[in-house]
């Protein structure tokens, strides 16, 4: 009983040998989770030290509950792109509430993943097929990489809701590239890939961190200043900037509206003595507040991408007092970069003329708290929480069964849903955002010699060390250099062989994938659309297959096999009876395909007295399926031809006695083999 709830008792007693090989192991996870974590934040639109705290409590408890030892969880590249998907739509991204949105996401996805683990319900991920997660895969991997291509030329992005246009706003500002920033991007991608070729089992991700803050703070990467409004010297560009203001007031007072909004509707449905009538006009003015909030965070967000894109330079006197004149109107000392604006908010504005950098990041461990609950951003969260909880899984469980062809380790998909539902229910305790098993890290934890999940706990200590101590020495990590980070952990979910391998297996699996793959695509930053298109069209597909299942006429070949006359040119078995092969089962959905072939071997053959089914690929047989065969069974009767089977399973022979089949088409017309069958109505009808 005890090792049902606590399964982490199975690593117990601990070797020597052991313990030391989880902590090299751990220890070596660790020093590349710490700069994923950060990156996989900044994906997710956070602040990068949210992936700290995704990479602390999160990534022990899934070790603790879960079943595989080597898997490793915590933060990672699809989940933190699903999750700024899921959540941009509701508000500014690292916004206040988008941390709150982004907590609770967390909870409801640990919930749903815990309940279908708790109520051994695993096989339920199996609704996304494999070449849906493929296409899925394809697609985000490419989002993603291009979801950085900003931050790597130290461009800004605009966020919108069509995805294709902000990587256009990005590509046409290519000639304003920030070559230092890019040369740092650059630079670190390429130690990494050199590392990672040359010295695959050196941590390549945190040498090439460690590099870049080093050269970041030597130099002075970051340059930043904050001025006041009116020391910008351009009117128009002031005007811009009151205007942004105005509209960010505008977004708070309409934030705070809607929460009185949302307070007041739930009272009035809990108060039965409200009128039906009131509830639906509160509910209704909601709706406007909604939409108007939704407008207005549209236009700001256009409003400070075109202050992002003014470049300046200071005019007059030091920067700390110069007037900033927009770039070209005034001259400007050699070699001097210009300033851009970083952040507009209501003590002044913030200019940058260096590369981004990761900045402050707050020390010390996060508090432990209930996620904040409104029902109504329960029920906006609910579809995206859904399906983040069965992609997450499925990459999990998928990675964890990976690994065990090499440490022969017993996987329990359960207890893997209930280790991971755990593991983000953590999160969100934390203050961290959903997290699942990472491919790269399992794949770094399993070559490490990691023997148990002891591993996973040595990681989650060492960030905690980080969390308390470290925290000042990663303020001048680029951000670029986090983008490299994220774009090569995604190099590796690319892969287009494996979409055309679905194709030569099954078309319809080949089109699931490649339909998955064009509407995640089409669909960015919306990707739960995506994967939820090409989940309805796989079901669709498969429901398709199982309607219409094989059904043809056999004849017989040269060396005496059988075989399918129109495939291979051939004659009916005999002419008085034909053979018809069925390959599916006998239920609601192919009982109609089932008569159509019956009806189709009586047309295309009417002078056969017999028509033998060979039932030995018949699985089973429901209600409509029986209704089926008794009315063909009475049909032919009628015009002077007899149906009968052979070779069917012993539980459809059951099935055919149980409903009263095998006397309505007679116990004589029921063979237990194909060789019986024939030998049989060979005796039976003259003139075969």
């Amino acid at each position: 009983m005890l090792s049902v709830l606590f399964p982490f008792l199975r690593w117990f007693p601990l070797g020597r040998e052991t313990l030391r090989a989880d902590l090299i192991a751990g220890i070596t996870v660790a020093l590349v989770l710490i700069p994923q974590s950060m990156a996989y934040a900044q994906l997710a639109g956070l602040p990068t030290y949210y992936g700290l705290y995704a990479a602390f409590l999160p990534v022990i408890v899934g070790a603790l509950w879960g079943s595989s030892s080597q898997l490793a969880t915590g933060p990672v590249a699809v989940v933190s792109l699903l999750t700024a998907s899921a959540l941009a739509p509701l508000a500014a991204t690292g916004s206040e509430p988008f941390i709150a949105l982004a907590i609770l996401l967390a909870f409801l996805v640990g919930l749903i993943q815990l309940g279908l683990g708790a109520f051994r319900l695993g096989a339920l991920v199996n609704l996304i097929s494999h070449p849906v997660i493929l296409g899925f895969m394809n697609a985000a991997a490419i989002i993603i990489g291009l979801s950085q291509l900003n931050k790597l030329l130290g461009v800004p992005m605009s966020r919108s809701d069509n995805f294709a246009n902000d990587i256009w706003s990005v590509l046409q500002q290519i000639g304003d590239t920030h070559l230092p920033t890019l040369l740092m991007g650059a630079g670190a991608l390429a130690l990494m890939l050199l590392l990672k070729r040359h010295l695959p089992k050196a941590p390549g991700v945190l040498i090439a961190v460690a590099i870049a803050t080093l050269v970041s703070w030597h130099i002075g990467f970051e340059s930043k200043i904050s001025t006041e409004v009116n020391r910008l010297a351009d009117p128009t560009v002031r005007t811009e900037v009151q205007v942004y203001l105005s509209g960010a007031a505008e977004i708070k007072a309409l934030e705070t509206l809607l929460v009185q909004q949302r307070a007041a509707l739930r009272k009035a449905r809990s108060d039965r003595d409200v009128p039906g009538a009131d509830v639906a006009a509160i509910n209704y003015r909601l709706d406007l507040t909604e939409l108007e909030l939704t407008d207005r965070n549209k236009e700001n967000r256009k409003r400070f991408q075109a202050l992002r894109r003014h470049l300046f330079v200071a005019a007059t006197g030091a920067p700390e007092s110069a007037m900033f004149a927009l770039q070209g109107q005034v001259a400007s000392a050699a070699g001097a970069a210009p300033w851009r604006i970083s952040r507009v908010d209501s003590t002044g504005v913030h200019l940058v003329g260096g590369g981004e950098v990761v900045g402050n990041i707050r020390p010390g461990l996060p508090a432990l708290a209930l996620p904040r609950f409104d029902w109504d951003s329960v029920r906006a969260l609910l579809s995206a929480a859904l399906v983040i909880a069965l992609v997450a899984f499925m990459e999990a469980i998928s990675i964890a069964k990976a690994m065990t062809a090499k440490t022969r380790e017993r996987i329990d998909p359960n207890r893997e849903l209930i280790g991971q539902g755990l593991a983000n229910i953590t999160a969100s305790f934390s203050q961290a955002f959903p997290v699942s098993g990472s491919f790269s890290r399992s794949a770094v934890n399993l070559s490490a010699g990691a023997i148990t999940g002891l591993s996973s706990v040595f990681s989650g200590v060492l960030v905690l060390f980080t969390l308390l101590f470290l925290t000042p020495l990663l303020y001048h990590l680029p951000q670029a250099v986090l983008a490299a980070v994220i774009m090569l952990a995604v190099v590796g979910l690319i892969n287009f062989r494996a979409i055309l391998h679905a194709w030569q297996t099954q078309r319809h699996d080949g089109v699931a994938a490649i339909v998955t793959f064009i509407a995640t695509l089409f669909f960015a930053p919306h990707l739960d659309l995506g994967i939820l298109i090409g989940a309805g069209l796989a079901i669709a597909l498969f429901l398709m297959r199982r309607m219409k299942p094989r059904a043809v006429i056999l004849g017989r070949m040269a060396d005496g096999t059988l075989s399918d006359c129109k495939a291979h040119q051939l004659t009916p078995v005999s002419k008085r009876f034909i053979t018809l092969r069925y390959d599916g089962s006998l239920d609601f959905l192919s009982s109609s395909h089932f008569e159509d072939a019956i009806l189709q071997a009586h047309a295309d053959f009417p002078e056969v007295q017999v028509i033998l089914v060979i039932g030995s690929g018949i699985n089973n047989m429901d209600a409509s399926g029986e209704e089926k065969i008794r009315e063909m069974c009475l049909y032919l009767r009628d015009a002077g031809v007899t149906l009968t089977f052979c070779s069917l399973k012993q539980p459809v022979r059951e099935a055919f006695d149980r409903a009263g089949l095998t006397a309505v088409l007679g116990e004589e017309n029921v063979f237990k083999s194909r060789d019986l069958a024939f030998q049989t109505l060979e005796a039976r009808l003259p003139g075969y």
